[in-house]
């Protein structure tokens, strides 16, 4: 079970819109949106006219009273058919999750240790700190911390991924999640959260758009769209005392119908951007778990679109996580075969990429394959914190690999020394980013290996599409401010911060919201937790610790710390669709008035024909054609609500101006060219 990308117009998701849309018309969810809730109370109060038509009552023709009234209820069915279809396409993803829950049964134990299990229990009777054993093959019955154990898991019930990962105790690795299966070995959990809390409960609640919560940004717009509402209905309400002056002042003619005037006020209110503003912000959350990312509300999504600096991890976020050996450096005397012979030696037990990759290249200038250990007895020297080297003892050589220092002070004293050409060779490596290592034996330093944090390709080019967004980039590190500016300059960062703890963490991200700057940050630590709760967009990696995914306001199923660039382009997107939009609407509105208001008034005034610039056949057709053109728009607009506009880094003024060319421009043209073909279509037959 995966949470997959669903097709636009799914056969599923359609057919649950259309039942929602038509249980949308209850007045209780219309009176949320001001804007619909007046075309809803002018759908029904033409109804009223029509029987009241219907029952020789007005003088306006019935037909043409029905025909109105009927696109004022398409127009609201269509408002509630974009909502619908935007929250349709969460509640599948949501009944995609349930399908994958699980009647689960755990071990619980009495004491945090795996042993006899003190009895067998129900997933859902577990309560916080219940301790429990899962063994391979079985699931785990509730999210929690591994506190004994280490043990391959697929995640794939949440992530999609199909490679297991690594779960273990202690470290950043500890957490697991309720749903996912044990393949290997054993796990010793503490359950960290009650039955209904579980991570896979929250994603539910998170995806169904029906329980998202209007964002700062969503309230502002419909409190203009309100006021806007506003002003048109007291303008269309003075129509009608002008319009009776008008007739008892040039002698003929007749007063505006409520009919037409109720078309008209639903013509001029901001209908286009009022029916789709809902879908719009429920689209943008669906984006986000298109890409796997679980957003805890709409507010942190669109503060992604308005992030400003960018904080980023250095090791496998800007680097590929892992140091690689590029350059043996010999020391006077020494052979570049003989300092990769022990620099393989020295690392033919060491696992860590740093290592292998020592192996790796030193195979390039060692052509002899490393000597039969077990006849020589070999005894091998783990790394330790203390020592920061690691070696092997063998045939009467001592082989010894590690920092500088370390090195340096192992050959003093064996009575050997530290070759100057070599400590200016391990400050240039320093100096450009990478990492020197000592390679001695016995009291004789043979040479440096050069170790390098390698940049992922294409990240500066990333990083420079963020700067045309207006963003700044930082990276943290624990490196030193030497390696930290090289691998900043390659990378193409903005700044960094280097030796990075918590606290220093913590204090960037309040120094620069004390700027008025909108942060965001990405991390899988308990030692992140901290600056997460304070980052505006916090995002937590789903491999992470319990702690940073409760301080972080998305979660990265795919725990790919690469993410926060698409998210910011995401919540970007958002909010460009919504002024991409809103600016469609309001010139769509102007165009309508072209329409309207000559067909109005020209049976009093006969020269307002001159403004029927579209030469629409009669004040009927007109008006008919403008309330179609009026609900078909929204119908027509939705697939680009629910996909977004596509972002484009550009300047603020310059963004400005493209909305204004592309979709002010565009919304004044299509009402012209689309109401005169359906005055064309209902003229050729003759329903006008």
């Amino acid at each position: 079970m995966s949470i997959s990308t669903q097709s636009l117009f799914n056969r599923t998701i359609l057919r649950r819109a259309v039942l929602d849309a038509l249980g949308k018309f209850d007045p209780r969810v219309q009176v949320r949106n001001p804007v619909m809730c007046v075309v809803y109370a002018g759908a029904i109060f033409t109804s009223g006219l029509f029987v009241r038509a219907l029952a020789g009552g007005g003088g306006t023709s019935a037909g043409f009273i029905l025909a109105i009234s009927a696109w004022l209820w398409f127009t609201v069915l269509f408002a509630n058919f974009a909502e619908a279809m935007a929250e349709g396409r969460g509640k599948a993803q949501a009944d995609t999750l349930r399908k994958g829950r699980r009647e689960v049964t755990a071990k619980v134990l009495a004491e945090p240790h795996k042993g006899a299990v003190q009895r067998i229990a129900a997933a859902a009777d577990l309560r916080q700190s219940d301790i429990v054993l899962v063994e391979a093959g079985e699931v785990i019955p509730a999210d929690g911390t591994v506190v004994e154990g280490m043990a391959t898991v697929d995640e794939s019930a949440i992530t999609g991924e199909s490679a297991p990962v690594i779960r273990e105790s202690g470290g950043d690795r500890s957490s697991v999640t309720g749903g996912t299966r044990v393949l290997s070995d054993w796990l010793v959990i503490r359950v960290t959260c009650d039955p209904g809390e579980t991570f896979l409960d929250r994603m539910i609640a998170m995806v169904e758009g029906a329980k998202r919560q209007k964002t700062p940004n969503e309230i502002a717009l419909n409190i203009l769209l309100a006021k806007l509402t506003i002003i048109f209905l007291l303008a269309t309400a003075t129509l009608l005392p002008f319009s009776i002056y008008a007739v008892h002042a040039v002698g003929h003619g007749s007063p505006v119908s409520m009919t037409i005037l109720a078309a008209l006020l639903v013509c001029l209110i901001p209908t286009t951007i009022g029916g789709l503003l809902s879908a719009i912000g429920i689209a943008g959350m669906d984006r986000m778990i298109q890409k796997n990312v679980i957003a805890t509300s709409g507010r942190a999504v669109e503060a992604a679109g308005d992030v400003d600096v960018l904080l980023l991890d250095k090791t496998g976020t800007i680097t590929l996580g892992n140091r690689q050996a590029v350059e043996f450096i010999c020391a006077p005397g020494v052979s570049l075969s003989d300092l990769a012979e022990a620099a393989q030696l020295a690392s033919l037990v060491d696992e860590t990429p740093e290592g292998r990759s020592i192996m790796v290249l030193a195979k390039q200038y060692c052509k002899r394959r490393p000597r039969d250990l077990e006849s020589a007895q070999a005894h091998f020297i783990p790394f330790s914190a203390q020592t920061r080297m690691s070696g092997v003892d063998i045939a009467n050589r001592q082989i010894r690999k590690g920092a500088i220092e370390s090195i340096a002070r192992h050959a003093a004293q064996l009575g050997g020394s530290f070759p100057a050409e070599l400590e200016t060779a391990a400050q240039t490596i320093a100096r450009s980013g990478g990492t020197p290592l000592a390679v001695a034996q016995g009291s004789q330093v043979l040479g440096v290996i050069a170790l390098k944090d390698i940049v992922k390709p294409g990240i500066k080019e990333r990083f420079g599409e963020l700067r045309r967004m207006g963003i700044k980039t930082v990276m943290i590190t624990g490196d030193n401010p030497l390696t930290a500016a090289a691998i900043a300059a390659e990378a193409g960062v903005d700044d960094f911060l280097a030796q990075a703890t918590p606290e220093a963490k913590l204090k960037l991200i309040r120094e620069h919201q004390q700027g008025g700057r909108l942060v965001a940050m990405t991390g899988d630590g308990t030692n992140d937790a901290p600056a997460l709760a304070q980052a505006d967009v916090a995002v937590a990696m789903n491999s992470g610790t319990h702690a940073a995914k409760e301080a972080g306001n998305m979660v990265d199923l795919d725990s790919n710390p690469t993410k926060l660039i698409e998210i910011i382009e995401t919540g970007k997107q958002m909010l460009m669709t919504r002024g991409s939009l809103t600016t469609f609407s309001i010139a769509n509105d102007v165009s309508k008035y072209f329409a309207i208001i000559p067909a109005m008034f020209s049976g009093i005034y006969p020269c307002m024909n001159r403004l029927n610039i579209m030469h629409l056949s009669t004040p009927g057709s007109a008006i008919l054609s403008a309330v179609i053109f009026n609900a078909l728009i929204i119908i027509i607009l939705i697939p680009l609500a629910l996909r977004g506009v596509k972002y484009r880094p550009m300047p603020a003024a310059k963004l400005l101006m493209h909305n204004v060319l592309i979709y002010g421009i565009g919304g004044l043209i299509a009402p012209f060219i689309g109401i005169k073909l359906i005055d064309m279509a209902l003229t050729a037959m003759h329903l006008v």
